[in-house]
Protein backbone atom coordinates (compact mmCIF):
# COMPACT_ATOMS: atom_id res chain seq x y z
CA UNK A 1 0.00 0.00 0.00
CA UNK A 2 3.04 2.35 0.76
CA UNK A 3 4.64 1.91 -2.42
CA UNK A 4 1.41 2.39 -4.30
CA UNK A 5 0.95 6.04 -2.07
CA UNK A 6 4.34 6.30 -3.32
CA UNK A 7 4.00 6.03 -6.76
CA UNK A 8 1.20 7.82 -6.84
CA UNK A 9 2.86 10.77 -5.16
CA UNK A 10 6.19 10.53 -7.65
CA UNK A 11 5.51 9.11 -10.68
CA UNK A 12 4.26 12.03 -12.18
CA UNK A 13 7.20 14.26 -11.04
CA UNK A 14 7.36 17.74 -12.83
CA UNK A 15 10.39 18.68 -14.59
CA UNK A 16 12.28 22.29 -15.49
CA UNK A 17 9.69 24.71 -16.94
CA UNK A 18 7.18 22.68 -15.47
CA UNK A 19 8.33 23.74 -11.95
CA UNK A 20 8.06 26.91 -12.63
CA UNK A 21 4.81 27.28 -14.02
CA UNK A 22 3.55 25.47 -11.27
CA UNK A 23 5.16 26.99 -8.44
CA UNK A 24 3.76 30.57 -10.33
CA UNK A 25 0.65 29.43 -10.72
CA UNK A 26 0.36 28.77 -6.77
CA UNK A 27 2.34 32.28 -6.47
CA UNK A 28 -0.97 33.95 -8.24
CA UNK A 29 -3.47 32.05 -6.44
CA UNK A 30 -1.61 33.55 -2.97
CA UNK A 31 -1.88 36.98 -4.47
CA UNK A 32 -5.72 36.87 -5.52
CA UNK A 33 -6.49 35.40 -1.98
CA UNK A 34 -4.87 38.09 -0.21
CA UNK A 35 -6.19 40.79 -1.90
CA UNK A 36 -9.35 39.81 -1.79
CA UNK A 37 -8.87 39.19 2.17
CA UNK A 38 -7.34 42.56 2.21
CA UNK A 39 -10.19 44.10 0.50
CA UNK A 40 -13.06 42.20 2.08
CA UNK A 41 -14.54 40.99 -0.65
CA UNK A 42 -17.57 38.11 -0.78
CA UNK A 43 -19.10 39.79 2.67
CA UNK A 44 -21.76 38.15 2.01
CA UNK A 45 -20.52 34.65 1.66
CA UNK A 46 -17.90 35.17 4.88
CA UNK A 47 -21.31 35.64 6.97
CA UNK A 48 -22.80 32.88 5.65
CA UNK A 49 -19.63 30.78 7.03
CA UNK A 50 -20.21 32.45 10.61
CA UNK A 51 -24.01 31.03 10.18
CA UNK A 52 -22.68 28.02 9.49
CA UNK A 53 -20.34 27.59 12.41
CA UNK A 54 -22.85 29.06 15.33
CA UNK A 55 -25.03 26.28 13.58
CA UNK A 56 -22.72 23.28 13.65
CA UNK A 57 -22.12 24.31 17.21
CA UNK A 58 -24.35 22.61 20.20
CA UNK A 59 -26.61 25.12 21.33
CA UNK A 60 -26.46 25.24 25.16
CA UNK A 61 -29.26 27.41 27.31
CA UNK A 62 -27.20 29.62 29.34
CA UNK A 63 -28.02 30.27 33.25
CA UNK A 64 -27.13 33.85 33.69
CA UNK A 65 -29.87 35.48 31.80
CA UNK A 66 -33.54 34.91 31.08
CA UNK A 67 -36.17 36.74 28.67
CA UNK A 68 -39.76 37.23 29.43
CA UNK A 69 -41.63 37.69 26.31
CA UNK A 70 -44.69 39.74 25.30
CA UNK A 71 -45.90 36.90 23.25
CA UNK A 72 -49.03 35.37 21.51
CA UNK A 73 -49.62 34.00 25.19
CA UNK A 74 -49.71 37.27 26.72
CA UNK A 75 -52.00 39.11 24.27
CA UNK A 76 -54.38 35.76 24.75
CA UNK A 77 -54.11 36.33 28.40
CA UNK A 78 -54.45 39.89 29.03
CA UNK A 79 -57.21 40.82 25.85
CA UNK A 80 -55.28 43.99 25.71
CA UNK A 81 -54.38 45.76 22.60
CA UNK A 82 -50.16 47.22 21.94
CA UNK A 83 -48.91 49.22 23.93
CA UNK A 84 -50.21 48.09 27.23
CA UNK A 85 -50.48 50.51 30.20
CA UNK A 86 -47.41 51.27 31.82
CA UNK A 87 -49.10 49.73 34.96
CA UNK A 88 -48.80 46.94 33.62
CA UNK A 89 -44.84 46.76 33.54
CA UNK A 90 -44.46 48.64 36.43
CA UNK A 91 -46.12 45.26 37.94
CA UNK A 92 -43.60 43.43 36.01
CA UNK A 93 -40.67 45.05 37.03
CA UNK A 94 -41.99 44.60 40.62
CA UNK A 95 -42.54 41.03 40.38
CA UNK A 96 -38.99 41.10 39.32
CA UNK A 97 -37.34 42.85 41.66
CA UNK A 98 -39.35 40.93 44.36
CA UNK A 99 -38.16 37.67 42.73
CA UNK A 100 -34.38 38.77 42.89
CA UNK A 101 -33.06 39.69 39.57
CA UNK A 102 -29.34 40.91 39.69
CA UNK A 103 -30.48 43.42 36.20
CA UNK A 104 -33.63 44.14 35.18
CA UNK A 105 -33.16 45.02 30.91
CA UNK A 106 -36.51 46.60 29.43
CA UNK A 107 -36.25 46.23 25.73
CA UNK A 108 -39.48 48.53 25.46
CA UNK A 109 -39.16 52.26 24.60
CA UNK A 110 -41.57 54.61 27.03
CA UNK A 111 -40.48 57.53 25.16
CA UNK A 112 -44.05 59.78 25.37
CA UNK A 113 -46.29 60.38 27.90
CA UNK A 114 -49.31 58.35 28.68
CA UNK A 115 -52.03 58.31 31.35
CA UNK A 116 -50.45 60.35 34.26
CA UNK A 117 -51.11 57.56 36.99
CA UNK A 118 -49.33 54.60 34.88
CA UNK A 119 -46.94 56.82 34.11
CA UNK A 120 -45.93 57.61 37.73
CA UNK A 121 -46.34 53.51 38.73
CA UNK A 122 -43.91 52.52 36.36
CA UNK A 123 -41.45 55.51 37.60
CA UNK A 124 -41.84 54.40 41.05
CA UNK A 125 -41.45 51.05 40.16
CA UNK A 126 -37.92 51.31 38.51
CA UNK A 127 -36.80 53.40 41.08
CA UNK A 128 -37.78 50.62 43.45
CA UNK A 129 -35.89 48.26 41.66
CA UNK A 130 -32.34 50.84 41.08
CA UNK A 131 -31.23 48.09 38.83
CA UNK A 132 -33.22 48.55 35.64
CA UNK A 133 -31.63 49.79 31.67
CA UNK A 134 -34.40 51.16 29.62
CA UNK A 135 -34.35 51.04 25.65
CA UNK A 136 -34.35 53.66 23.28
CA UNK A 137 -33.55 54.18 19.70
CA UNK A 138 -33.75 58.12 20.11
CA UNK A 139 -31.45 61.06 21.30
CA UNK A 140 -30.70 64.39 20.30
CA UNK A 141 -27.23 65.62 19.29
CA UNK A 142 -26.46 65.49 22.68
CA UNK A 143 -27.47 62.21 23.69
CA UNK A 144 -30.09 63.25 25.94
CA UNK A 145 -33.21 60.56 25.48
CA UNK A 146 -36.69 61.65 26.69
CA UNK A 147 -37.05 58.01 28.30
CA UNK A 148 -39.51 58.66 31.50
CA UNK A 149 -39.64 62.52 30.52
CA UNK A 150 -35.86 62.86 30.40
CA UNK A 151 -32.58 62.57 32.06
CA UNK A 152 -33.63 64.25 34.72
CA UNK A 153 -36.08 61.92 35.71
CA UNK A 154 -34.16 58.84 34.82
CA UNK A 155 -31.40 60.37 37.59
CA UNK A 156 -34.01 60.23 40.15
CA UNK A 157 -35.05 56.43 39.42
CA UNK A 158 -31.97 55.41 39.47
CA UNK A 159 -31.87 53.86 35.95
CA UNK A 160 -30.31 54.48 32.85
CA UNK A 161 -31.40 54.68 28.60
CA UNK A 162 -29.58 52.83 27.07
CA UNK A 163 -29.63 52.36 22.69
CA UNK A 164 -31.22 49.55 21.36
CA UNK A 165 -29.98 50.50 17.67
CA UNK A 166 -27.78 47.08 16.25
CA UNK A 167 -25.24 47.15 13.09
CA UNK A 168 -26.67 44.98 10.67
CA UNK A 169 -24.57 42.73 8.85
CA UNK A 170 -24.72 41.53 4.95
CA UNK A 171 -28.54 40.35 3.91
CA UNK A 172 -29.52 42.50 7.35
CA UNK A 173 -28.29 40.14 9.89
CA UNK A 174 -27.75 40.70 13.16
CA UNK A 175 -24.19 39.57 14.02
CA UNK A 176 -22.82 42.62 16.05
CA UNK A 177 -23.12 44.73 18.72
CA UNK A 178 -21.19 47.92 19.38
CA UNK A 179 -20.10 49.71 22.63
CA UNK A 180 -22.03 52.86 22.26
CA UNK A 181 -24.96 54.32 19.62
CA UNK A 182 -26.61 57.15 19.25
CA UNK A 183 -23.81 59.17 21.67
CA UNK A 184 -24.95 56.57 24.81
CA UNK A 185 -24.17 53.04 25.40
CA UNK A 186 -25.84 50.37 24.13
CA UNK A 187 -28.24 47.57 26.09
CA UNK A 188 -25.59 45.06 26.60
CA UNK A 189 -22.72 47.39 27.71
CA UNK A 190 -25.44 49.51 30.00
CA UNK A 191 -26.86 46.09 31.21
CA UNK A 192 -23.00 44.80 31.83
CA UNK A 193 -22.27 48.16 33.76
CA UNK A 194 -25.69 47.44 36.14
CA UNK A 195 -24.71 43.51 36.48
CA UNK A 196 -21.38 44.62 38.11
CA UNK A 197 -19.20 42.52 36.50
CA UNK A 198 -16.33 42.87 34.15
CA UNK A 199 -17.16 45.61 31.75
CA UNK A 200 -15.71 45.55 28.02
CA UNK A 201 -13.83 48.77 26.93
CA UNK A 202 -14.56 50.53 23.48
CA UNK A 203 -11.04 49.64 22.70
CA UNK A 204 -11.92 45.79 22.91
CA UNK A 205 -14.54 46.22 20.01
CA UNK A 206 -13.30 45.43 16.70
CA UNK A 207 -14.60 47.88 13.82
CA UNK A 208 -18.11 47.60 13.03
CA UNK A 209 -18.60 45.96 16.84
CA UNK A 210 -18.06 42.96 18.31
CA UNK A 211 -19.19 39.45 17.61
CA UNK A 212 -23.31 38.09 19.38
CA UNK A 213 -21.75 35.49 20.92
CA UNK A 214 -25.13 33.61 20.18
CA UNK A 215 -26.08 30.69 22.79
CA UNK A 216 -28.14 29.09 19.90
CA UNK A 217 -31.35 29.26 17.71
CA UNK A 218 -34.42 30.77 19.02
CA UNK A 219 -35.43 29.67 22.15
CA UNK A 220 -32.01 28.68 23.70
CA UNK A 221 -32.28 31.34 26.59
CA UNK A 222 -34.95 30.45 28.54
CA UNK A 223 -37.99 32.53 27.63
CA UNK A 224 -40.96 32.96 29.67
CA UNK A 225 -44.39 34.57 29.29
CA UNK A 226 -45.36 38.15 30.43
CA UNK A 227 -48.55 37.24 31.50
CA UNK A 228 -47.93 34.43 33.80
CA UNK A 229 -44.85 36.61 35.28
CA UNK A 230 -48.00 39.11 36.03
CA UNK A 231 -50.31 36.44 37.23
CA UNK A 232 -47.33 35.09 39.47
CA UNK A 233 -47.22 31.42 37.65
CA UNK A 234 -43.39 31.63 37.25
CA UNK A 235 -41.21 30.28 40.21
CA UNK A 236 -38.99 33.33 41.54
CA UNK A 237 -35.93 31.14 41.06
CA UNK A 238 -35.96 31.28 37.54
CA UNK A 239 -35.14 34.95 37.78
CA UNK A 240 -32.67 34.74 41.06
CA UNK A 241 -29.47 36.39 40.19
CA UNK A 242 -30.02 36.33 36.62
CA UNK A 243 -30.29 39.20 34.37
CA UNK A 244 -33.25 39.62 32.64
CA UNK A 245 -34.72 40.65 29.34
CA UNK A 246 -38.33 41.98 28.68
CA UNK A 247 -39.36 42.85 25.38
CA UNK A 248 -41.64 41.82 22.36
CA UNK A 249 -41.55 38.43 21.17
CA UNK A 250 -44.57 37.92 19.50
CA UNK A 251 -44.30 38.24 15.47
CA UNK A 252 -47.25 40.54 15.33
CA UNK A 253 -45.13 43.45 17.19
CA UNK A 254 -42.85 43.37 14.11
CA UNK A 255 -39.65 43.19 16.67
CA UNK A 256 -38.06 39.61 15.08
CA UNK A 257 -34.99 39.54 13.06
CA UNK A 258 -32.07 37.59 10.88
CA UNK A 259 -29.28 35.63 13.01
CA UNK A 260 -26.48 34.00 12.34
CA UNK A 261 -27.54 31.17 14.98
CA UNK A 262 -30.71 29.37 12.60
CA UNK A 263 -32.01 29.84 9.83
CA UNK A 264 -35.42 31.27 11.22
CA UNK A 265 -35.59 34.65 12.75
CA UNK A 266 -35.03 35.54 16.87
CA UNK A 267 -37.18 38.00 18.41
CA UNK A 268 -35.63 40.93 19.35
CA UNK A 269 -35.65 40.28 22.90
CA UNK A 270 -33.07 37.43 22.98
CA UNK A 271 -31.28 38.97 20.40
CA UNK A 272 -30.35 41.80 23.18
CA UNK A 273 -30.01 39.09 25.70
CA UNK A 274 -27.69 37.14 23.57
CA UNK A 275 -25.86 40.32 23.53
CA UNK A 276 -26.15 41.02 27.13
CA UNK A 277 -24.49 37.89 28.29
CA UNK A 278 -21.68 38.12 25.56
CA UNK A 279 -20.83 41.64 27.02
CA UNK A 280 -21.00 40.27 30.67
CA UNK A 281 -18.56 37.68 29.46
CA UNK A 282 -15.84 40.24 28.07
CA UNK A 283 -16.35 39.71 24.44
CA UNK A 284 -15.67 35.54 23.93
CA UNK A 285 -16.02 35.70 20.40
CA UNK A 286 -13.24 37.10 18.40
CA UNK A 287 -12.01 37.93 14.76
CA UNK A 288 -8.23 36.07 14.57
CA UNK A 289 -5.45 38.81 13.76
CA UNK A 290 -5.42 39.52 10.21
CA UNK A 291 -1.93 37.73 9.99
CA UNK A 292 -3.23 34.51 10.87
CA UNK A 293 -5.57 34.74 8.09
CA UNK A 294 -3.00 36.18 5.58
CA UNK A 295 -0.79 33.19 6.50
CA UNK A 296 -3.17 30.27 6.24
CA UNK A 297 -4.28 31.79 2.63
CA UNK A 298 -0.72 31.50 2.01
CA UNK A 299 -0.36 28.23 2.55
CA UNK A 300 -3.43 26.83 1.05
CA UNK A 301 -2.85 28.66 -2.08
CA UNK A 302 1.00 26.97 -2.38
CA UNK A 303 0.11 23.46 -1.24
CA UNK A 304 -1.15 22.46 -4.21
CA UNK A 305 1.49 24.02 -5.98
CA UNK A 306 4.15 22.66 -3.71
CA UNK A 307 2.53 19.11 -3.99
CA UNK A 308 2.50 19.43 -7.91
CA UNK A 309 6.05 19.47 -8.15
CA UNK A 310 6.08 15.77 -7.12
CA UNK A 311 2.96 14.58 -7.43
CA UNK A 312 -0.13 13.82 -10.56
CA UNK A 313 -2.65 15.91 -11.31
CA UNK A 314 -4.85 13.42 -9.77
CA UNK A 315 -3.10 13.05 -6.40
CA UNK A 316 -3.64 16.76 -6.25
CA UNK A 317 -7.00 16.70 -7.24
CA UNK A 318 -7.88 13.97 -4.12
CA UNK A 319 -6.01 15.75 -1.25
CA UNK A 320 -6.86 18.87 -1.90
CA UNK A 321 -11.14 18.36 -1.04
CA UNK A 322 -9.44 16.76 1.82
CA UNK A 323 -6.67 19.84 2.60
CA UNK A 324 -10.01 22.14 2.53
CA UNK A 325 -11.97 19.44 4.67
CA UNK A 326 -9.43 19.67 7.30
CA UNK A 327 -9.71 23.82 7.11
CA UNK A 328 -13.21 23.97 7.43
CA UNK A 329 -12.83 21.49 10.26
CA UNK A 330 -9.73 23.47 12.22
CA UNK A 331 -12.02 26.85 11.46
CA UNK A 332 -14.70 25.30 13.87
CA UNK A 333 -12.43 23.99 16.32
CA UNK A 334 -11.01 27.53 16.47
CA UNK A 335 -14.63 29.23 16.88
CA UNK A 336 -15.56 26.95 19.49
CA UNK A 337 -12.44 28.16 21.47
CA UNK A 338 -13.28 31.66 20.38
CA UNK A 339 -11.70 32.55 17.61
CA UNK A 340 -13.51 33.53 13.57
CA UNK A 341 -11.15 32.49 11.26
CA UNK A 342 -11.23 33.40 7.65
CA UNK A 343 -12.57 30.64 5.86
CA UNK A 344 -13.84 31.56 2.28
CA UNK A 345 -10.49 33.34 0.86
CA UNK A 346 -7.86 30.26 2.17
CA UNK A 347 -10.85 28.27 0.44
CA UNK A 348 -10.96 30.23 -2.74
CA UNK A 349 -6.76 30.38 -3.07
CA UNK A 350 -6.65 26.62 -2.80
CA UNK A 351 -8.86 25.82 -5.46
CA UNK A 352 -7.38 28.48 -7.31
CA UNK A 353 -4.39 26.94 -6.66
CA UNK A 354 -5.36 23.33 -6.99
CA UNK A 355 -6.84 24.45 -10.29
CA UNK A 356 -3.56 26.24 -11.68
CA UNK A 357 -1.52 23.58 -10.57
CA UNK A 358 -3.50 21.14 -12.39
CA UNK A 359 -4.00 22.54 -15.52
CA UNK A 360 0.29 23.32 -15.68
CA UNK A 361 0.87 19.57 -14.53
CA UNK A 362 -1.37 18.52 -17.29
CA UNK A 363 0.59 20.01 -19.88
CA UNK A 364 3.52 18.58 -18.82
CA UNK A 365 1.58 15.03 -19.21
CA UNK A 366 -0.14 15.65 -22.42
CA UNK A 367 2.26 13.32 -24.42
CA UNK A 368 1.51 10.48 -21.74
CA UNK A 369 -1.86 11.06 -22.12
CA UNK A 370 -1.68 10.89 -26.02
CA UNK A 371 -0.24 7.74 -25.63
CA UNK A 372 -2.47 6.51 -23.06
CA UNK A 373 -5.32 7.28 -25.50
CA UNK A 374 -4.34 5.88 -28.15
CA UNK A 375 -4.23 2.15 -26.27
CA UNK A 376 -7.33 3.31 -24.53
CA UNK A 377 -8.94 3.85 -28.13
CA UNK A 378 -7.69 0.12 -29.20
CA UNK A 379 -8.51 -1.97 -26.29
CA UNK A 380 -12.29 0.15 -26.45
CA UNK A 381 -12.70 -1.31 -29.70
CA UNK A 382 -11.50 -4.87 -28.46
CA UNK A 383 -13.90 -4.84 -25.66
CA UNK A 384 -16.76 -3.50 -28.03
CA UNK A 385 -16.20 -6.64 -30.11
CA UNK A 386 -16.10 -8.88 -27.33
CA UNK A 387 -19.11 -7.59 -26.07
CA UNK A 388 -21.00 -7.51 -29.56
CA UNK A 389 -19.59 -11.11 -29.36
CA UNK A 390 -21.28 -12.09 -26.21
CA UNK A 391 -24.26 -10.96 -27.12
CA UNK A 392 -24.54 -12.65 -30.35
CA UNK A 393 -23.51 -15.64 -28.63
CA UNK A 394 -26.56 -15.23 -26.20
CA UNK A 395 -29.18 -14.51 -28.75
CA UNK A 396 -28.20 -17.51 -30.12
CA UNK A 397 -29.00 -19.48 -27.30
CA UNK A 398 -32.10 -17.79 -26.73
CA UNK A 399 -33.13 -18.22 -31.04
CA UNK A 400 -31.99 -22.08 -29.56
CA UNK A 401 -33.97 -22.23 -27.02
CA UNK A 402 -37.21 -20.99 -28.39
CA UNK A 403 -36.46 -23.60 -30.97
CA UNK A 404 -36.55 -26.37 -29.11
CA UNK A 405 -39.76 -25.08 -28.08
CA UNK A 406 -40.92 -24.66 -31.55
CA UNK A 407 -39.62 -28.56 -32.33
CA UNK A 408 -42.16 -30.05 -29.35
CA UNK A 409 -44.97 -27.94 -30.89
CA UNK A 410 -44.48 -28.72 -35.09
CA UNK A 411 -47.62 -26.89 -36.07
CA UNK A 412 -47.04 -23.51 -35.51
CA UNK A 413 -44.39 -22.89 -37.88
CA UNK A 414 -43.17 -19.50 -37.54
CA UNK A 415 -45.22 -18.58 -35.59
CA UNK A 416 -42.32 -17.40 -32.87
CA UNK A 417 -40.72 -15.23 -35.79
CA UNK A 418 -43.90 -13.24 -36.19
CA UNK A 419 -45.27 -13.27 -32.94
CA UNK A 420 -41.62 -11.02 -31.92
CA UNK A 421 -41.91 -9.11 -34.49
CA UNK A 422 -45.27 -8.25 -33.72
CA UNK A 423 -44.35 -7.33 -30.15
CA UNK A 424 -41.20 -4.96 -31.28
CA UNK A 425 -44.01 -2.73 -33.74
CA UNK A 426 -46.09 -2.57 -30.89
CA UNK A 427 -43.49 -1.68 -28.48
CA UNK A 428 -42.88 1.02 -30.74
CA UNK A 429 -46.14 2.27 -31.05
CA UNK A 430 -46.38 3.13 -27.34
CA UNK A 431 -43.03 4.90 -27.27
CA UNK A 432 -40.54 2.11 -25.95
CA UNK A 433 -36.95 3.32 -27.76
CA UNK A 434 -35.29 1.32 -30.70
CA UNK A 435 -33.26 -0.72 -27.76
CA UNK A 436 -36.59 -1.65 -25.73
CA UNK A 437 -38.26 -2.90 -28.37
CA UNK A 438 -35.57 -4.45 -29.82
CA UNK A 439 -35.03 -6.46 -26.72
CA UNK A 440 -38.42 -7.31 -26.11
CA UNK A 441 -38.30 -8.77 -29.62
CA UNK A 442 -35.61 -11.52 -28.56
CA UNK A 443 -37.04 -11.82 -25.24
CA UNK A 444 -40.26 -12.68 -26.21
CA UNK A 445 -39.17 -15.63 -28.68
CA UNK A 446 -38.73 -17.77 -25.03
CA UNK A 447 -42.92 -17.02 -24.00
CA UNK A 448 -43.55 -20.81 -24.43
CA UNK A 449 -40.44 -22.11 -23.40
CA UNK A 450 -41.83 -23.88 -20.65
CA UNK A 451 -43.74 -26.45 -23.25
CA UNK A 452 -40.51 -28.29 -23.45
CA UNK A 453 -41.63 -29.73 -19.97
CA UNK A 454 -44.95 -30.67 -20.86
CA UNK A 455 -45.68 -34.27 -21.92
CA UNK A 456 -45.98 -35.67 -25.43
CA UNK A 457 -49.67 -36.67 -25.11
CA UNK A 458 -50.92 -33.63 -23.89
CA UNK A 459 -48.85 -31.04 -25.92
CA UNK A 460 -49.40 -33.54 -29.44
CA UNK A 461 -53.17 -34.01 -28.57
CA UNK A 462 -54.59 -33.60 -31.98
CA UNK A 463 -58.22 -32.53 -30.18
CA UNK A 464 -59.20 -30.26 -27.62
CA UNK A 465 -57.81 -31.41 -24.26
CA UNK A 466 -59.97 -32.30 -20.94
CA UNK A 467 -59.74 -30.82 -17.86
CA UNK A 468 -56.74 -32.37 -16.18
CA UNK A 469 -54.81 -31.63 -19.52
CA UNK A 470 -55.24 -28.25 -19.40
CA UNK A 471 -54.21 -27.79 -15.97
CA UNK A 472 -50.98 -29.66 -17.22
CA UNK A 473 -50.55 -27.51 -20.14
CA UNK A 474 -51.39 -24.25 -18.12
CA UNK A 475 -48.04 -25.56 -15.76
CA UNK A 476 -45.91 -24.39 -18.82
CA UNK A 477 -45.96 -20.46 -17.92
CA UNK A 478 -44.75 -21.13 -14.29
CA UNK A 479 -42.50 -24.02 -15.60
CA UNK A 480 -40.72 -21.77 -18.22
CA UNK A 481 -40.39 -18.69 -15.58
CA UNK A 482 -38.60 -21.38 -13.90
CA UNK A 483 -35.70 -22.32 -16.90
CA UNK A 484 -35.56 -18.84 -16.99
CA UNK A 485 -35.55 -17.48 -13.55
CA UNK A 486 -32.26 -15.85 -11.55
CA UNK A 487 -30.45 -14.11 -14.30
CA UNK A 488 -28.20 -11.28 -14.15
CA UNK A 489 -28.77 -10.64 -18.27
CA UNK A 490 -31.55 -8.31 -18.69
CA UNK A 491 -32.65 -9.95 -21.64
CA UNK A 492 -33.75 -13.25 -19.48
CA UNK A 493 -34.83 -11.54 -16.84
CA UNK A 494 -37.33 -9.77 -19.64
CA UNK A 495 -38.32 -13.30 -20.54
CA UNK A 496 -38.78 -14.77 -17.38
CA UNK A 497 -41.53 -12.24 -17.00
CA UNK A 498 -43.11 -12.74 -20.30
CA UNK A 499 -43.33 -16.49 -19.86
CA UNK A 500 -44.77 -16.12 -16.28
CA UNK A 501 -47.47 -13.26 -17.49
CA UNK A 502 -48.16 -13.87 -20.96
CA UNK A 503 -51.39 -16.21 -20.32
CA UNK A 504 -52.77 -13.66 -17.47
CA UNK A 505 -55.75 -11.19 -18.41
CA UNK A 506 -56.60 -7.95 -17.95
CA UNK A 507 -59.85 -8.62 -15.67
CA UNK A 508 -57.79 -11.15 -13.45
CA UNK A 509 -59.36 -14.22 -14.91
CA UNK A 510 -56.26 -15.75 -16.31
CA UNK A 511 -53.23 -18.15 -15.25
CA UNK A 512 -51.04 -18.95 -13.65
CA UNK A 513 -51.59 -16.50 -10.65
CA UNK A 514 -54.54 -14.46 -12.03
CA UNK A 515 -52.86 -11.00 -11.91
CA UNK A 516 -55.37 -8.01 -12.71
CA UNK A 517 -54.89 -5.10 -15.21
CA UNK A 518 -51.75 -2.90 -14.69
CA UNK A 519 -50.12 -5.96 -11.78
CA UNK A 520 -49.53 -8.06 -15.23
CA UNK A 521 -45.88 -6.47 -16.25
CA UNK A 522 -46.64 -4.70 -19.82
CA UNK A 523 -43.97 -6.92 -21.29
CA UNK A 524 -46.62 -10.00 -20.77
CA UNK A 525 -49.67 -7.68 -21.86
CA UNK A 526 -47.93 -6.84 -24.91
CA UNK A 527 -46.97 -10.55 -25.67
CA UNK A 528 -50.96 -11.75 -24.88
CA UNK A 529 -52.22 -9.40 -27.22
CA UNK A 530 -49.80 -10.70 -30.21
CA UNK A 531 -49.49 -14.68 -29.44
CA UNK A 532 -53.35 -14.76 -29.60
CA UNK A 533 -53.60 -12.18 -32.97
CA UNK A 534 -50.74 -14.82 -34.28
CA UNK A 535 -52.39 -17.99 -33.55
CA UNK A 536 -55.81 -16.64 -34.65
CA UNK A 537 -54.34 -16.00 -38.17
CA UNK A 538 -52.08 -19.05 -38.65
CA UNK A 539 -53.56 -22.64 -39.56
CA UNK A 540 -53.76 -25.41 -36.63
CA UNK A 541 -54.65 -28.82 -37.22
CA UNK A 542 -57.68 -28.17 -35.35
CA UNK A 543 -58.87 -24.58 -37.11
CA UNK A 544 -58.22 -22.39 -40.49
CA UNK A 545 -56.84 -19.54 -40.71
CA UNK A 546 -58.64 -16.46 -39.88
CA UNK A 547 -58.95 -13.34 -42.26
CA UNK A 548 -57.21 -10.89 -40.44
CA UNK A 549 -59.97 -8.33 -40.01
CA UNK A 550 -61.59 -10.57 -37.96
CA UNK A 551 -58.88 -11.35 -35.60
CA UNK A 552 -58.30 -7.76 -35.16
CA UNK A 553 -62.11 -7.70 -34.49
CA UNK A 554 -61.61 -10.63 -32.25
CA UNK A 555 -58.72 -8.68 -30.35
CA UNK A 556 -61.14 -5.52 -30.00
CA UNK A 557 -63.84 -7.35 -28.49
CA UNK A 558 -61.71 -8.75 -25.74
CA UNK A 559 -60.29 -5.01 -24.65
CA UNK A 560 -60.61 -4.79 -21.04
CA UNK A 561 -61.58 -8.42 -20.58
CA UNK A 562 -58.04 -10.12 -21.88
CA UNK A 563 -56.34 -7.24 -23.48
CA UNK A 564 -55.07 -3.69 -22.11
CA UNK A 565 -57.40 -1.30 -23.55
CA UNK A 566 -55.11 0.65 -24.13
CA UNK A 567 -52.20 -1.67 -25.80
CA UNK A 568 -55.31 -3.12 -28.12
CA UNK A 569 -56.07 0.68 -29.34
CA UNK A 570 -52.08 1.28 -30.39
CA UNK A 571 -52.10 -2.91 -32.00
CA UNK A 572 -54.95 -1.55 -33.91
CA UNK A 573 -52.96 1.30 -34.92
CA UNK A 574 -50.59 -0.99 -36.59
CA UNK A 575 -52.78 -2.15 -39.67
CA UNK A 576 -54.58 0.02 -42.43
CA UNK A 577 -57.94 1.28 -41.86
CA UNK A 578 -59.25 -1.27 -44.17
CA UNK A 579 -57.87 -3.83 -41.89
CA UNK A 580 -59.39 -2.34 -38.91
CA UNK A 581 -62.43 -3.60 -37.21
CA UNK A 582 -65.51 -1.13 -36.98
CA UNK A 583 -67.89 -0.71 -34.28
CA UNK A 584 -70.76 -3.01 -35.81
CA UNK A 585 -68.04 -5.91 -36.05
CA UNK A 586 -66.31 -5.35 -32.67
CA UNK A 587 -70.26 -5.95 -31.48
CA UNK A 588 -70.73 -8.70 -33.46
CA UNK A 589 -67.88 -10.02 -32.48
CA UNK A 590 -68.85 -9.97 -29.10
CA UNK A 591 -71.93 -11.36 -29.53
CA UNK A 592 -70.93 -14.37 -31.37
CA UNK A 593 -68.71 -15.25 -27.82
Amino acid sequence: MARRLHRLLTAGRAHGPHVVAVLVAGALAATVGVAGQLAHLLPGVQSDTVALRFQAREAKTPNDVVVVGIDDVTFSDLRRQWPFPRRFHARAIDRLRAAGARTIVYDVQFTEPTDERDDAALFEAVRRAGNVVLATSETDARGRTNVLGGDDNLKAAHTVAAASNLPTGPSGVFEKFTHSALGIDTLAIAAAKRAGGPVPRPSDFEPGGAWIDYAGGPGTIRTVSFSDLLNGKVDPAVFRGKIVVVGATAPALQDVHATPAAHAVMAGAEIQANAVRTATRNLPLRTAPLWFDLLAIMLLALAPALAGVRARPLAIGLVAPLVGIGWVAAAQIAFGAGWLVGVVWPLVALLMGTTATIAARYLAELGERRRVTVYSELLERRVHERTEELRETQLEVVRRLAQAAESRDGDTGQHIERMSVLCERLAREIGWSVAEAELLRHASALHDVGKIGIPDRVLLKPGKLDAEEWQIMQTHAMIGASMLADSRSELLQVAESIARTHHERWDGTGYPVRLRGEDIPIAGRICSICDVFDALVSPRPYKEPWPVADALAEIASQSGRQFDPQLVEAFLGLFGEAERPQRAEQDAATAAR
